[in-house]
């Protein structure tokens, strides 16, 4: 296949076993880790937990990913068409409420196959950093119940700095605006759970905080009341390639994540604020190839 799947527009030549352009994958898909996951946003992992699917291989270049091992450094193996639609049973029966599939942007022609062809029982999540083509998600349109993409900057030169994409944020937020348009508003089932909707995420980054007010400013101005749900994520840790980057090279210092909380709840918007205890690298899973 020739690829255009994602903002990159690379037009590379992507084989079964062999990728040429900025994700390095082939078209065939490599997945990390497929496992019950208690970590997302409470409607998201529920009680039971969210089936997550792991995709190695990524179109953003973000110095800090804490999922380095498979977004950079392409740890993962391949699959069929036809294990993949097993792995996705395997994890229903296994009690999820959803199917996740995490970093799934290049190989947004895999997903789309296999739930044309092997519908899930329960909802699709589409876990994203937010650099998408409006184009490749319309062609995701009734497939996909949850949109989780990330937000995570407004200013072109930071995006640029830091995952190597000065067109990151009007790439984001033509996106998000097309996710929204396709699920509608955040409706929530008896139990609490997401069943249709779309969760904004941001990662706040060390010195950053002005930042993350441009982004909740952007959201608050966006989206009515009750449209989308917010993640204020305060699980940054130094790792990657940060210490080529003195002033993200440390970790969030309690002023910063408790302003930033306080500029999120003034302005009204729903959703949530992660414990400050995330940050540590044991909640970042084991990409050990768990369940492939």
């Amino acid at each position: 296949m020739v690829c255009n799947l994602c903002p990159r527009m690379c037009g590379a030549v992507r084989t079964a076993d062999r990728g040429e352009g900025y994700c390095r994958m082939g078209s065939v898909p490599v997945l990390a880790r497929a496992a019950l996951h208690h970590w997302e946003e409470p409607p998201i992992s529920g009680t039971r937990g969210s089936g997550t699917i792991f995709f190695s291989g990524c179109p953003l270049g973000c110095v800090f990913c804490q999922n380095e091992e498979i977004s950079h450094e392409d740890r993962g193996k391949p699959v069929t068409m036809e294990r993949l639609g097993e792995i996705c049973d395997e994890l229903v029966a296994q009690g999820a409420h959803n199917i996740n599939f995490v970093t799934p942007t290049h190989y947004a022609h895999v997903v789309k196959q296999l739930l044309e062809e092997h519908p899930v029982p329960v909802p699709v999540v589409w876990n994203t950093g937010g650099y998408e083509r409006v184009d490749t998600l319309r062609g995701l349109e009734g497939k996909v119940d949850i949109y989780l993409p990330d937000l995570k900057y407004m200013d072109p030169e930071t995006a640029r700095r830091y995952s190597a994409a000065v067109d990151y944020p009007e790439i984001a937020k033509a996106a998000i605006r097309e996710m929204v348009r396709q699920v509608g508003a955040c409706k929530l089932d008896e139990e609490g759970l997401l069943r249709k909707g779309v969760v904004i995420r941001h990662l706040l980054l060390p010195g950053q905080l002005a930042g993350a007010k441009e982004v909740m400013d952007w959201v608050a101005r966006e989206f009515r009341p009750g449209t989308v749900l917010f993640s204020l994520m305060s699980q940054y840790t130094p790792w990657g390639r940060v210490g080529e980057f003195p002033e993200i090279d440390r970790r969030l210092r309690a002023g910063e994540i408790r302003a930033a909380q306080q500029y999120m709840d003034a302005l009204g918007l729903d959703g949530f604020v992660q414990d400050g205890q995330s940050a540590k690298r044991e909640y970042t899973p084991d990409f050990d190839l768990t369940g492939i």
